[in-house]
């Protein structure tokens, strides 16, 4: 039998490798300059999230004071997430680590509620409303300082937060505080969704992209550091986590990336 040289690591995974948590930055933003964010980039909004909007769940209930819901997207890419909610009636807030990014992410959306594409809608009875405030943010997510140019909007913390591929873009090191970040950031009566990727890959694989089966339960759930070997089990209501979930799922619709293992998580703040 011939012998195969191994196969090489994917670009993002030789692009991080040996870069440490200080470098995480500047190595997203490397790929946004050299205009490599075809990497990552699925080219349409998440169906699983518009399927999940457009189910009208009862969690996502009218604000106070007549405002509209807020809803915010870490790692927001090019902005299709961003511009998909502004159309269902929510001002949205992106956040990207690199300016360029950032760039690109407010022309999409721009052009997008001039002139919506379909990709933004799942089901064509759905009722269409007047869309939301964009505002795309060039900042860390783990620092404190983008968060001023939330202070001029009357900031009580977000409606809906919802994360796809930006866990698993992290280094294991940094979930537990990425978990801090996301129970800071949502409102008291506000939900963190998670379409839970890779859920294929083995957890001690290399990332970027890291595996994530059984890391939000282990982070969120049971308040640990969600850096495992073997997923554990998923049952009770959890303990110490700062959230508990309330619905989970695998989506009708989701991304081709996923290979039909993607899962959609609701949590609540606790």
């Amino acid at each position: 039998m011939a012998n195969h040289a191994p196969e090489p690591p994917g670009r993002l995974v030789s692009h991080f490798a040996n870069r440490s948590r200080e470098q995480q930055s500047d190595g997203w933003d490397s790929l946004w300059e050299s205009s490599e964010n075809d990497l990552w980039d699925r080219g349409m909004p998440s169906p699983a999230l518009i399927d999940y909007i457009e189910s009208k769940p009862d969690v996502l209930c009218a604000p106070p004071h007549g405002r509209r819901l807020r809803a915010f997207i870490p790692g927001c890419g090019r902005g299709y997430d961003v511009a998909m909610l502004a159309l269902h009636g929510f001002d949205v807030y992106g956040l990207e680590v690199s300016a360029k990014g950032a760039e690109v992410a407010r022309h999409h959306a721009t052009k997008e509620l001039e002139h919506p594409q379909g990709y933004n809608i799942g089901d064509e009875s759905w009722s269409g409303t007047q869309p939301g405030a964009v505002k795309i943010i060039a900042g860390d997510f783990f620092a404190r300082d983008w968060e001023r140019t939330l202070a001029e909007d009357e900031w009580e913390g977000f409606d809906l937060i919802y994360d796809y591929t930006f866990l698993c873009a992290l280094l294991p090191e940094m979930r537990k505080d990425w978990a801090r970040r996301m129970r800071e950031l949502v409102a008291p009566s506000g939900v963190l969704v998670c379409l839970e990727f890779p859920m294929y890959k083995d957890l001690k694989a290399t990332g970027p992209p890291w595996g994530l089966r059984g890391v939000h339960w282990n982070l969120l759930a049971e308040g640990k550091d969600g850096v495992l070997h073997e997923p554990g089990p998923e049952t009770g209501a959890g303990a110490g986590g700062p959230f508990r979930r309330i619905a989970y799922f695998r989506p009708a619709r989701s991304y081709e990336a996923g290979r039909g293992a993607d899962m959609l998580s609701v949590w609540k703040p606790q």
